[in-house]
């Protein structure tokens, strides 16, 4: 088969649907030799970029790059309904598999992956804008696909239950994976590099995601002011992610609970940053409104750090019994969980243990074959 896939999210993401793509494409490439590989890239991709890096340009992988920019593409596809076909910029193939919730008009068959559903039952906590985008795009890509690929039985089920006149044998689950380079960290001299470049210190709190409402960081902030005046309670709270939209919340939430010397944000972080702050952090904490999935989870357990997550969206169903579980709206709820994992040596070696074999179940190679199943069927 000839396979054209919308590499762009790769290019034009550094987390999040950035890392599905990477990591997807890289192990697909990595174990099917019989296959073609076409990837399209509507962002140009600059010498420096890391994505230069994770580019797997084997013998059966060809990359387009067309530089007309992501915005345009989706202007003339998905608002202004031109019907230019997606063949013109990939060449000819038999399947085209969307990464990231569009599908451009094709004439191939079609594969489009569907991460979350927030902008429909969480839409207080998206941009307008997008949630009114997302709400005209996503049904009509669902509706037109030979398969949808979701991330999570969670959001497969609001898919269904949203649009019931889907086929629900077209709609696959296959989770996300967790990279190998997510792993406990032993190197002690760049633990300490890390500490001194962010100003850490002994017992923090860890979480990692965009500045943004759906993920619930007053909340979260207002949870670690409470379990930091326990004994035994963290000292810091480590917000690792970009600024987003509609931000002014959280950082309001630290300056009311007067926690400017103890809640860090930490923006710019490479893959080896992060593993070594999964590694250091106390316990890492995921409370988001809702999540289509939440790779942070994985990532942390991979690295041998408790976790707590809140019961929003598909968080349980990723955590499974290897985290606390508490819910979405309780921050003394969410405080205790946090102090617990911190006092109880016994919980922490039970959480850690779980999370290391938990996380294990879930690696890049085994979506790439389950992704390479569902091509097989459309064709």
């Amino acid at each position: 088969m000839q396979i054209a896939i919308d590499y762009t999210p790769a290019v034009a993401q550094a987390a999040g649907i950035g890392r599905y793509a990477r990591d997807l494409v890289a192990a697909l490439a990595a174990m099917d030799d019989g296959n073609r590989y076409t990837l399209f890239s509507a962002c140009d991709i600059a010498p420096g970029n890391p994505v230069v890096k994770a580019l797997p340009l084997t013998s059966n992988v060809d990359l387009r790059v067309v530089p007309v920019g992501e915005r345009l593409l989706a202007r003339l596809w998905q608002r202004l309904r031109v019907p230019l076909p997606v063949e013109l910029l990939t060449g000819p193939a038999q399947i085209f598999h969307a990464l990231d919730f569009a599908l451009p008009p094709t004439r191939m068959r079609r594969v489009v992956t569907i991460h979350d559903l927030a902008f429909l039952t969480h839409p207080q906590y998206a941009l307008p804008s997008l949630a009114s985008y997302l709400g005209r795009v996503v049904p009509r890509a669902a509706r037109a696909a030979d398969a949808i690929i979701t991330v999570s039985e969670h959001t497969r089920q609001v898919l269904l239950r949203r649009l019931p006149e889907l086929n629900p044998a077209r709609v696959i689950t296959i989770p996300l994976g967790v990279s190998a380079r997510f792993a406990p960290c032993t190197d002690f001299a760049r633990q300490r590099a890390l500490a001194a470049r962010l100003g850490l210190v002994h017992l923090f709190v860890l979480t990692v995601g965009t500045l943004e409402p759906r993920k619930n960081y007053p909340t979260l902030i207002r949870a670690f002011a409470e379990a930091r005046r326990m004994p035994g309670g963290p000292r810091q709270l480590v917000i690792a992610g970009r600024r987003g939209w509609r931000d002014e919340g959280i950082f309001a939430a630290v300056d009311d609970l007067r926690l400017r010397d103890c809640v860090i944000f930490a923006d710019a972080l490479d893959d080896a940053d992060l593993v070594t702050l999964y590694t250091m952090a106390s316990v890492v904490a995921q409370v988001s409104h809702t999540e289509g999935f939440g790779l942070p989870v994985l990532e942390a357990m991979a690295c041998g750090t408790p976790v707590v997550v809140s019961d929003g969206g598909a968080l349980p169903e990723v955590a499974g019994d290897a985290a606390l579980i508490v819910p979405v709206t309780d921050a003394h709820a969410i405080a205790h969980a946090l102090h617990r994992t911190l006092i109880d040596p016994a919980l922490r070696q039970h959480l850690r243990a779980r999370g290391l074999a938990r996380a294990a179940h879930f690696t890049w190679q085994s979506t790439a074959k389950q992704t390479l199943a569902v091509y097989a069927q459309v064709v």
